[in-house]
């Protein structure tokens, strides 16, 4: 058993996900295992054809069609993801006193999939606002995916969607880690989402900037660190965790993923989109400071690399600066496989990377065919898997646009901790 002094430590214990290459951590594991993208040709509003990560989760399997009608994909993801890591948690739902469970879900932008369509619906109607939903309003309150999984899950404790950018997945585990060690909460449910596919403007925004990514072969689309890359392609998708102490953890028997050591917020108060590898690497030592590590002691960092071409670079420049040349560092990224996940992103991202501590193997970069010289850090992992001598630590990267940058370290559990290695 745990010392009393261990209620400051936290642990992921249940795990929930949806994204465009699995509706499960198996599927998805082994996606990033054998090379298998999750992006599809889609079609969005006013602009036609584009490329997009799309999920195919069912999303009846925890929800009454009713609901969904009335709710949300962001709310439809966070309810799918929620029950998930629930059930995966092995936790006696019926007995946990929900009014000190607590839901933290980061998310990019929330609202914009209701307006546009709405606004869409009105307009064959000469824009007369009596047709205009009664659900608009519960539908785009930023509370609303959060919000949404206590109603489903009859959670009564405090519930937070956390508006973070693009470093918001993190940002959700971040917030649950705080809550559980000050004593406001005894379980979270924590993570991003995100249903940004559904939106055309987030598509006409990037294209506007020459950012949004086309090939002619989807799967090959998203190419971070490579010369050859054109850009961000949009995903959707989701992950939720249930997040405990750790003595309430073990006192239950619960397997246990990882261990939440470290993290890390801070803004780079330079530019709107811009990134600064001053700030980001500042955020990395600093996780790494409270996590009572040194960059030696991470075997994996998952990159935030969105295929855009000063992003990429930056990001490399600052992982230089903390890293060093280190050849038993392995960096990897995600968005290769499913493309950019925006609140959802960092979240999924860490848990593609957990199941590294159990088969010390980091998944690859794929399309990495031509690597920018820029970016050419001899610790990335190109198309193919590498196996690692050791795996402890691993650090998230997850950044944002109006310089939000976020950093989560985790560690492995032992077995006789519950690890499930």
């Amino acid at each position: 058993m745990a010392a009393s002094g261990d209620q400051q430590r936290v642990v992921i214990t249940g795990i929930g996900l949806a994204a465009p290459n699995g509706n499960n951590l198996t599927e998805f594991r082994q996606a990033l295992l054998t090379g298998r993208s999750g992006v599809v040709p889609f079609e969005t509003r006013y602009m036609g054809p584009v490329l997009a990560g799309v999920c195919t989760f069912d999303e009846f399997r925890y929800q009454k069609r009713k609901d969904r009608r009335r709710g949300t994909r962001a709310g439809s993801i966070s309810i799918y993801c929620a029950n998930e890591a629930v059930q995966d948690s092995g936790l006696d739902w019926p007995n946990v006193s929900r009014d000190r469970v607590g839901v933290y879900l980061g998310i990019t932008e929330h609202g914009n999939v209701e307006t546009e369509n709405e606004i869409f619906e009105i307009s064959k109607f000469n824009y007369d606002t009596s047709v205009w939903t009664h659900h608009h309003n519960p539908r785009t309150v930023a509370n609303n995916p959060a919000g949404e999984v206590t109603l489903n899950l009859g959670i009564t404790g405090p519930h937070l969607t956390i508006g973070a950018a693009c470093a918001a997945g993190n940002a959700g585990f971040i917030q649950a880690v705080q809550m559980l060690r000050l004593g406001e909460v005894d379980l979270a449910i924590a993570g991003g989402v995100s249903e940004s596919i559904h939106t055309f403007g987030i598509f006409a925004g990037f294209k506007s900037q020459g950012a949004l990514a086309w090939h002619e072969e989807a799967t090959r689309a998203s190419r971070p660190f490579d010369l050859g890359r054109r850009g961000i392609v949009v995903a959707e998708g989701g992950a939720a965790c249930t997040v405990e102490r750790l003595p309430d953890a073990l006192a239950r028997g619960a397997k246990i993923y990882a261990e939440i050591v470290g993290y890390a917020i801070n803004s780079d108060a330079t530019d709107f989109v811009l990134p600064d590898p001053t700030r980001q690497s500042e955020c990395m030592r600093l996780a790494l400071g409270r996590a009572g590590l040194t960059a030696d002691d991470i075997d994996i960092v998952s990159s935030h690399a969105t295929a855009t071409e000063q992003g990429d670079i930056e990001e490399c420049q600052a992982l230089s600066r903390v890293f060093g040349d280190r050849p038993s560092l392995a960096i990897n990224n995600t968005k290769s496989f499913i493309g950019h996940a925006m609140g959802a992103a960092g979240a999924l991202e860490l848990l593609g990377n957990v199941p590294s501590f159990g088969d010390s193997t980091a998944h690859p970069t794929i399309n990495l065919d031509d690597p920018d010289p820029r970016c050419a850090l001899p610790q990335i992992v190109a198309n193919t898997p590498r196996r690692l001598e050791r795996c402890e630590h691993i650090l998230n990267n997850s950044f944002g646009m109006l310089g939000i940058n976020s950093v989560v370290v985790v560690r492995k559990v032992p077995q006789s901790l519950g690890g499930v290695y």
